[in-house]
């Protein structure tokens, strides 16, 4: 996927096979979604190779989980539209939808105790010690070095759209333009998946990105010319 992944798994008596399970599902994954491979399942149906009635349950429920994100932002979100080659992806939904199916096949596995960081986006369940969240940081995003926030996670996830890693790579379909009215769009919520698509869609809806997050019952953490703006919810788990 581009990107670096880590699983800290803390129950005593899950053996380390059960985290290499997680990585396959992951790799499995990109190698059906990835638009970069030629002969993923994604690459095939963007070119039109693979019809509604061939295609996989999972790529029916991937395409299915982006028309509702398209319909939900009018338009702002749309896998065919928002790369300049004009090259169908749905990664801005599916790499948050890989973290949970990696760690359903952790749960699956007796794990109960783990996060899961997908670069940067990080899936957690329970406690890593008895009393204590998951720590996760929000890195600034114009000093790699910095944190900004600090947020304590049970059950949950956080993820984070921003244009401080590949510049303005985030574009409304509708209109091309770059979604550059914050730096960094973080958002909480209980599950990666959801955390992911709400953290592009509110960056793609600018200063509507908050209230559209809100809406959905999650919450957000965002960063514009040097100042946070953070939601009532971001507070209550707000470490530093």
């Amino acid at each position: 996927m581009g990107t670096t992944v880590s699983i800290d798994v803390r129950d005593p008596d899950v053996e380390s096979s059960v985290v290499e399970a997680a990585i396959d599902e992951l790799r499995a994954i990109e190698a059906r979604f990835s638009p970069f491979i030629a002969e993923s399942e994604v690459s095939r149906y963007g070119r039109g190779e693979v019809s509604a009635a061939a295609m996989s349950d999972d790529l029916a429920e991937v395409l299915a989980a982006c028309e509702r994100l398209r319909h939900d932002t009018g338009g702002a979100f749309d896998p065919w539209r928002h790369r300049d080659d004009g090259r169908f992806d749905p990664s801005g939904y599916v790499k948050g939808w890989a973290g949970d199916r990696a760690a359903d096949v952790l749960g699956a596995a007796g794990a109960r105790r783990f996060s899961i960081n997908l670069g940067g986006d990080v899936a957690c369940a329970g406690e890593p010690e008895a009393g204590q969240p998951w720590r996760v940081g929000i890195r600034h995003p114009d000093v790699a070095a910095e944190v900004v926030l600090v947020l304590g996670v049970r059950d949950g996830a956080v993820a984070t759209s921003g244009r401080y890693e590949r510049g303005d790579h985030v574009r409304d379909a509708r209109d091309g333009a770059a979604a550059d009215h914050w730096d960094s769009f973080t958002v909480v919520a209980t599950t990666l998946t959801e955390a992911d698509a709400l953290a592009t869609a509110g960056l793609l809806l600018g200063r509507d990105g908050p209230a559209f997050v809100a809406s959905r019952g999650a919450e957000t953490a965002a960063i514009r010319d040097g100042r946070l703006f953070t939601s009532a919810g971001i507070d209550r788990i707000r470490l530093q």
